[in-house]
């Protein structure tokens, strides 16, 4: 696990490159603290930072093949790289060292892009070709590893993380007020453009090849939704055995591997199979958003040793600028900061853990996924009859039991469900915002992917939706950034291409059933675990904000940011400070909201009202 960043520009002189290279490279020193390396050539300059995990002694990057003319920089784990190398030897490759890194190097030589086709792991990574000037990049099959890029007419820009790419003298750094509008909605940068305009991410699944200053970027691999027939026992036994099997393959390593531990079903059936020491985990001194009895319990239970923390509300406070300049954009996801503090204990004592994230996209895990089932009857009815009840509900002056159902069952999947988390309607975000955008509405944004799945079933659409944006955007980036800056490496067992092939082919009643979600991988999680685990419902690191936001000291906080010059440039003053008084004075529930805006502002200025730190 590492981290690395680079460019392509004739431009500069050897020696630019090298002073531009290694301020990117500072900035990702807490990717990689163990080795640095840089390559540079007349056209480009390749830096890398390095955090030993396999062949400790001789893994070190950039690494080139045999004849020099390809250099790679990588940063991932590629779980499969014995299989790969052996047969990459029986054609007559030699390796020089015993690193997953060089099968990529001796397999692009071999493969060319197909080489991806082969691969099971996370991962991003560059190989430059120095004969024919072109450079190849990639990465993962679900965005598990970040890619960034900046590309002019002059110059591609590119690293693990954005505040390497605007070290680059030449790279603008300009706050994208279009992604602002989306973000509003979202509560994540849902744009392939970044905050930073001009900066884009690489997509999931994607491979980019760049030459003459031209680059093209292509799709290889996307999740096909396809039921196929067979048993509930069958398909149980088939998840059993290929998420345990994923589990031990992502415990490869040199270094010791430990475990994320909350007190849902995901974590917990990692943390029962993998057969470790440690397991970790986070909680606040409010029994509803504490998670680690529960913890506790299953790792007594199976023997291993629980390390947990509880967080202090001046502990979280006081984090939220490092851990929103940290994020690159910003993430008003609460738990990305109880994420910061387990992966601060984690890296006390391990320098690998694995964590359950995925598992609800694949195998049909949130509550939402619910609605389409649970509403299948009142669905029935004709939709002219369920719009007319929706507007008889919304020319209601009042809220009553029942008006979101009416109004929600009006609209098809595609009009009501943008994932899952939906914090300002379109109309809102407009009265909020003083600035004008040429943002589309948010239904708008994700109509590409549900055009993919017009003819899955609404749980189905959703699913494949929250796989493109919420787990990329949100999920993905929140696990990379808050590990990766305490040197830690996560790896995700569930994101597997192996346990991706089972979860897509699993028929609607085996995902979501009147009772549950995720109804044959619980059913599987049980053989491992206590049934009461097993079908809890999921939390994931609950943080209290609703409760602190209520609380004088933190409402100050947030409304001094509110009533700041940053805050009267993109919104209107009153409307926000108004969104917090109703939350402060126990009226509405408007914590997200109030969150969504506050942590644009934090990230804000770090970025642009201060100077940014030379080193992380």
């Amino acid at each position: 696990m590492c981290g690395f960043c680079g460019l392509v520009d004739s431009k500069l002189e050897n020696k630019e490159k090298e002073a531009v290279l290694t301020n990117m490279m500072n900035q990702i020193i807490h990717r990689g603290p163990d080795s640095d390396g840089q390559y540079i050539d007349d056209n480009v300059g390749l830096g890398f930072r390095r955090l030993s995990i396999i062949d400790l002694e001789e893994g070190a990057q950039p690494l080139y093949n045999t004849d020099k003319r390809y250099v790679l920089t990588f940063n991932g784990e590629i779980y499969n790289y014995q299989n790969i190398r052996q047969k990459l030897i029986e054609k007559g490759y030699v390796f020089k060292t015993h690193t997953d890194s060089e099968v990529l190097v001796h397999g692009y030589e071999e493969y060319g892009t197909d080489l991806l086709s082969h691969l099971r792991g996370m991962f991003a990574f560059v190989i430059w070709d120095t004969v024919e000037k072109t450079m190849f990049g990639a990465r993962d099959f679900f965005g598990i590893k970040p890619f960034y890029y900046y590309h002019n007419e002059d110059r591609l820009v590119y690293g693990s993380e954005i505040k390497s790419i605007i070290q680059h003298p030449q790279v603008p750094k300009l706050v994208n007020e279009e992604a602002l509008e989306h973000y509003l909605t979202f509560q994540y940068s849902a744009m392939t453009e970044t905050f930073f305009k001009g900066i884009f991410k690489l997509p999931p699944g994607h491979f980019f090849i760049f030459k003459d200053n031209q680059m093209t970027i292509k799709r290889y691999w996307e999740p096909t939704f396809n039921e196929t027939s067979g048993t509930l026992e069958e398909y149980v036994d088939m998840i059993d055995t290929t998420i345990k099997d994923s589990i031990e393959t992502h415990k490869i390593s040199d270094v010791e591997v430990g475990c994320f531990l909350s007190s849902g079903v995901d974590s917990s059936y990692v943390a029962s199979c993998f057969k470790g020491h440690k397991t970790f985990t986070v909680g606040f001194n409010n029994e509803q958003y504490n998670e680690i009895s529960y913890a506790k319990d299953l790792s007594a239970e199976i023997g291993i040793e629980n390390f947990s923390k509880v967080i202090t509300p001046d502990e979280y406070w006081g984090v939220l600028p490092k851990v929103q300049y940290l994020m690159d954009e910003p993430l008003a996801d609460p738990s990305a900061v109880a994420l910061y503090f387990v992966s601060q204990i984690a890296s006390e004592h391990v320098k690998v853990v694995l964590s359950g994230e995925g598992a609800d996209e694949l195998f049909g895990g949130y509550n939402i996924y619910k609605e389409p089932v649970d509403n299948s009857k009142y669905h029935r009815l004709p939709k002219g009859l369920r719009v007319f009840f929706a507007k008889v509900a919304q020319a209601i002056p009042f809220n009553f039991k029942g008006k979101n159902f009416l109004i929600r069952g009006s609209k098809s999947i595609e009009e009501r469900f943008i994932g899952n988390a939906f914090i300002f309607s379109e109309k809102e975000r407009k009265e909020l915002l003083k600035i004008t955008t040429p943002a589309v509405s948010p239904a708008e944004l994700v109509a590409p992917f549900y055009k993919k799945v017009e003819n899955k079933s609404d749980v189905t659409k959703m699913q494949y939706l929250d796989m493109h944006m919420w787990l990329t955007g949100d999920i993905l980036l929140k696990a990379d950034k808050m590990s990766m800056a305490h040197c830690l490496e996560l790896r995700v067992p569930f994101l597997d291409k192996e346990v991706c092939n089972i979860a897509t082919k699993l028929p609607l009643e085996y995902k979501i059933t009147k009772e549950t979600t995720k109804h044959a991988m619980r059913l599987a999680a049980k053989r491992n675990m206590p049934s009461s685990t097993a079908n809890k419902k999921k939390l994931g690191f609950p943080v209290p904000i609703r409760v602190w936001l209520r609380e004088e000291k933190y409402y100050n906080i947030v409304k001094e940011r509110f009533e700041s010059a940053t805050a009267k440039k993109y919104f209107n003053n009153e409307v926000i400070l108004n969104i917090l008084k109703e939350h402060y004075e126990g009226k509405k529930d408007n914590s997200r909201k109030i969150w969504t805006i506050f942590m644009f502002l934090v990230w804000h200025k770090q970025y642009f009202e201060q100077p940014l730190p030379e080193k992380v």
